[in-house]
């Protein structure tokens, strides 16, 4: 998945002309090849669920739950990692991450019972949390005001990249070879992501901890930049944990789905920072939620003809490439002084919407049938179109003191939109 969280500082930092921290292009990508890992693992296992299910003995519902699961404890432990890991070398923070979740890879890929690649799941969902925690807030606290969508969506590139070579390959490898396999070539993927990070310059972060960042929960610019993150994530989440049950097919066809929904959302994340300097983040914000509600919306009337699914994955995957950037670029416009804990709190806010995402697909399958999780993701999509719309935290004040001055959020002064 796409993802995102936040530690203080981060890890690869040269020196601009000013004298400010800044980011090399070498530096993020090597991030990015963290994000690409953890993005294949966020999807691979929505593409093989028959098959997982088949496997473990259990309905597919109930499998699609390990999706909740990773999701939850990604949501829960990111904030507390964050904190705890707060004074560490950056690099040790991503390698401890990376290797949380080769461990977690590993249970997965040798459990042969449900609770046994549950805890698996459970232990991916620590490291990633580790992981991406520091690579976001690089991405965004060592850019300027500028460069920063830029950056942020290099490292976002990742988990887009992920969707289309990682993927399918993937599921390819999975439906080939069983769905053990995939989690074995995430285990090759995620030591390659681990070894990478030694290619990074040392950096320290000073120690924040929970009650300061509870403080960012208590900020309503805040809660408003959330609450439009978890409602369009949740959208996209029920029709992508539960595609091969709501298209009713597998094989080739979901490959190429899958496929046409990370070129979409490769595509989106290309253009989303160009689009965010001529637009605004909070107007990129609410095209890429109009058109996350679009497609979901004709995904349910057309599921059984199979072209216009894919065409509408593909469409699906560009919407969501416009949402995630721009709100992260709107919390380090508006709360600079609390930017780094509110993209951490954002990068949970992804995750939930995620674990929120399949447990409601989850049960509109089980209680409507297969057609109902995709009625379900347009309903909550009309949602996530009328926070963006309506609940504008550009425009918003709060009492509590700002130590930064605010930052553009790519259009001028601050209104976002």
């Amino acid at each position: 998945m796409t993802a995102t969280s936040a530690s203080e500082t981060v890890p690869v930092a040269a020196t601009s002309e000013a004298g400010g921290p800044t980011l090399r292009g070498a530096d993020l990508i090597v991030l990015s090849i963290g994000t690409f890992t953890l993005g294949v693992d966020g999807f691979v296992l929505s593409g093989l669920l028959p098959q997982v299910a088949r496997s473990l003995h259990v309905a597919t519902s109930t499998a699609g739950q390990l999706t909740t699961l990773f999701a939850l404890v990604y949501a829960v432990g990111s904030p507390l990692i964050a904190a705890l890991t707060s004074s560490w070398d950056r690099r040790s923070v991503l390698v401890a991450g990376m290797s949380v979740f080769i461990c977690g890879m590993i249970v997965q890929a040798t459990g042969t019972e449900f609770a046994a690649v549950a805890a698996g799941r459970i232990l991916a969902a620590l490291g990633a949390a580790g992981y991406q925690a520091t690579a976001y807030s690089a991405a965004g606290i060592l850019s300027d005001d500028h460069h920063r969508a830029r950056s942020l969506a290099i490292v976002a590139g990742g988990s887009s990249a992920a969707l289309v070579a990682g993927l399918p390959f993937g599921i390819l490898v999975g439906q080939t070879w069983g769905w053990r396999s995939a989690m074995w070539v995430l285990v090759a993927l995620a030591v390659v992501s681990a070894l990478a990070v030694r290619l990074l310059p040392p950096a320290h972060a000073p120690a924040v901890g929970l009650r300061r960042r509870a403080q960012a929960l208590t900020d309503r610019r805040v809660l408003g930049v959330l609450a439009g993150t978890v409602t369009v994530l949740t959208s996209a989440f029920v029709v992508i944990a539960y595609l091969p049950a709501i298209v009713q097919t597998g094989g080739t066809w979901i490959v190429a789905a899958m496929l046409a929904y990370g070129s979409g959302q490769v595509v989106g994340t290309s253009v989303v920072a160009r689009l965010i300097r001529r637009r605004s983040a909070r107007t990129t914000y609410v095209v890429g939620a109009v058109g996350v509600t679009a497609p979901v919306a004709v995904l349910a009337a057309t599921r059984h003809f199979l072209p216009v699914a894919v065409v509408t994955m593909a469409a699906l995957g560009l919407s969501v490439g416009l949402t995630i950037v721009p709100q992260q670029h709107r919390l380090f416009a508006t709360v600079p002084a609390l930017a780094s804990v509110a993209v951490g709190l954002n990068g949970s806010a992804i995750y939930a919407g995620t674990a929120i995402g399949a447990g409601v697909g989850g049960l509109a399958l089980a209680g409507a049938g297969s057609a109902a999780p995709a009625v379900a993701a347009a309903a909550i999509g009309v949602v996530a179109v009328a926070l963006g719309v309506w609940v504008v935290p550009e425009r918003m004040f709060s009492s509590q003191p700002t130590l930064i001055r605010p930052v553009s959020d790519g259009h001028g002064p601050a209104d976002g939109g």
